[in-house]
C-alpha cells in the first residue's frame, strides 16, 4: 500500500519509482556487503583468542566466497520465480542469523558452517546479481549507471564498514563489533519490506525509459524447471567464446580485488607495522574511490567500447598491484596506492554486465551474469586461502600481490578477443 500511494505521488511529479527500488536495492547490497567485508577484522581475533591458523581461518572464509559466487545464478532464478522481495528478506535473515551464531562459536567447523555456509548463501542471494536484476528489469535508459550504483555500493559496503569495525574489535572486541552489521542488516530488511517491489508492472508502471510491454514478466515455470533454468542458461553460454572471456577476467577481478586486498588487508599491513585501525582506514578510502570509480564506470559503459574500457581497467589494476610490493607501505605511498587501486576495484562490473546484456540478450543476462560472476568469487576464494597460504607458508603476502598484477595483464589482453557486435543492417530504401 505504502509503495502504491508513494507510486502515484512520484509519478505526479515526474519521478519514476524505479528509483526508489534502486535506492532500496543500494543500501541493501550496502548493509549485506557491509556483513561480507567485516570477516576481514576476524583473522586476528580468531587467531589470538582460539590460536588458529591463517590459512585455516582463510579456508572457512574462502567457502564463503565460493558460495557468494555459486548461488548467484540460482539467485537470479528464484528473483523470477517468487520476487525479489521475497528472497532478499530469506537472505538478510540468514545472514544475520548467521553472524549471530558465530559470536558463540568455538570450533572451527563452526566457524566453516555459520560464515562460510550460512553466510556465504545468504550474501550470494543479494550479490551483484541483484543489482544487475533490478537494473534490467527496473531500467531501459540509465541502465549502465544503474549497474554502476549498485556495484559501488556492493564494494563500497564491503570496505567501509572496516574502520569503525576494526576500531570497535579492539575497544570491545569482535563479537561487540558484530552487533552493528547485525542492527544494519535490520535496517535494510525494514526497507525492503516497506518499500520493495518486484516489477514496474506491479505498479502499473513501465520501466524507466521502456514501454509497458518491456514490463511484463515472464510466464511462471514449475519449481523443478526453475531450479535447473541456471544450468540451462549455463549449457548454452558455454558454447559461446565470450563467455569463457568474460568468466576468466571476472576470475582475474575477484583474484585481484575480494580476496586478496579485502580478506587479508589488515594482516598484509601489519606485517609492516601498519596498526589495524590505520589499516582499515586505508581500506576505507579505497572504498570511496571506488564508489567514485564504479559510479564513473557505469556512465562511461553507456557510451564507449566496453572491451576498451576493460583493457584499462584490468591493465591498470595490474600496474596498481605490482607497484604495492615496492611502496614500503609509507603513509603517502599507500595514500597513493588507495587512490589509484580504489578507482579500479570493481570498475570492471558495469562494462561486464553490459557486454552479457548484449551478447546474450536481457532476459538471460541475470543468469548468465551469475555464472560469470561465480568466475570471479571462484577466483576471490583461490585469493583468499592462496594468500594465507603463502603468509603461512613463507612468512610472505608478496608472492600473492605479484601473481594477481600478473593476472590482470593478461585479462587485459585477453579481453580485447571479444569481437565487435555486429551491427543492425540498415533496410534499403524503396526505389
Amino acid at each position: 500500500m505504502i509503495s502504491t500511494l508513494l507510486a502515484a505521488w512520484l509519478s505526479a511529479r515526474n519521478i519514476h519509482y524505479g528509483w526508489i527500488v534502486a535506492g532500496v536495492t543500494f543500501l541493501t547490497m550496502l548493509a549485506t556487503a557491509g556483513a561480507m567485508g567485516s570477516a576481514g577484522v576476524l583473522i586476528e581475533p580468531l587467531q589470538s583468542e582460539f590460536g588458529w591458523d591463517n590459512a585455516d581461518i582463510s579456508f572457512a572464509l574462502a567457502i564463503r566466497l565460493v558460495l557468494f559466487g555459486l548461488f548467484g545464478p540460482f539467485a537470479a532464478a528464484f528473483m523470477n520465480q517468487f520476487g525479489i522481495g521475497r528472497v532478499v528478506t530469506v537472505a538478510l535473515v540468514m545472514i544475520g542469523a548467521g553472524i549471530i551464531g558465530s559470536m558463540v562459536m568455538s570450533e572451527l567447523w563452526q566457524l566453516v558452517l555459520l560464515w562460510g555456509v550460512v553466510v556465504g548463501i545468504g550474501t550470494g542471494m543479494t550479490a551483484l546479481v541483484l543489482g544487475a536484476t533490478v537494473a534490467t528489469r527496473w531500467f531501459v535508459k540509465r541502465r549502465g549507471l544503474v549497474v554502476g550504483l549498485m556495484t559501488a555500493s556492493n564494494a563500497t559496503g564491503q570496505l567501509v564498514f572496516l574502520p569503525l569495525l576494526a576500531q570497535l574489535t579492539e575497544v570491545v572486541g569482535w563479537r561487540s563489533a558484530l552487533t552493528l552489521v547485525v542492527a544494519v542488516l535490520a535496517g535494510a530488511l525494514l526497507l525492503v519490506l516497506i518499500f520493495m517491489r518486484d516489477r514496474p508492472a506491479d505498479l502499473g508502471l513501465p520501466p524507466y525509459g521502456g514501454t509497458m510491454q518491456d514490463a511484463a514478466p515472464p510466464r511462471a515455470m514449475p519449481f523443478g524447471r526453475m531450479l535447473v533454468s541456471p544450468l540451462v542458461a549455463l549449457r548454452e553460454a558455454s558454447g559461446s567464446g565470450v563467455f569463457w572471456i568474460l568468466f576468466g577476467t571476472f576470475f582475474v577481478c575477484g583474484l585481484s580485488t575480494n580476496g586478496l586486498i579485502q580478506m587479508h588487508w589488515i594482516s598484509l599491513c601489519g606485517d609492516f607495522g601498519v596498526a589495524p585501525v590505520g589499516a582499515a582506514g586505508i581500506l576505507a578510502v579505497i572504498g570511496l574511490f571506488d564508489l567514485i570509480g564504479t559510479i564513473l564506470s557505469g556512465w562511461l559503459s553507456d557510451r564507449f567500447d566496453n572491451r576498451w574500457l576493460l583493457f584499462w581497467f584490468y591493465g591498470l589494476r595490474g600496474l596498481s598491484l605490482i607497484y604495492l610490493p615496492f611502496t614500503g607501505f609509507g603513509f603517502y605511498e599507500l595514500s597513493l596506492f588507495a587512490v589509484f587501486y580504489g578507482l579500479d576495484w570493481v570498475a570492471t562490473v558495469p562494462p561486464t554486465v553490459k557486454l552479457a546484456a548484449e551478447r546474450f540478450g536481457p532476459e538471460k543476462a541475470g543468469m548468465v551474469f551469475g555464472w560469470v560472476f561465480t568466475g570471479h568469487q571462484l577466483g576471490a576464494a583461490t585469493a583468499a586461502f592462496g594468500a594465507g597460504a603463502f603468509r603461512s607458508g613463507l612468512q610472505s603476502y608478496m608472492p600473492a600481490l605479484y601473481i594477481a598484477g600478473l593476472a590482470c595483464l593478461m585479462a587485459a589482453v585477453a579481453v580485447m578477443m571479444i569481437s565487435r557486435p555486429a551491427r543492425p543492417k540498415l533496410a534499403a530504401r524503396p526505389a
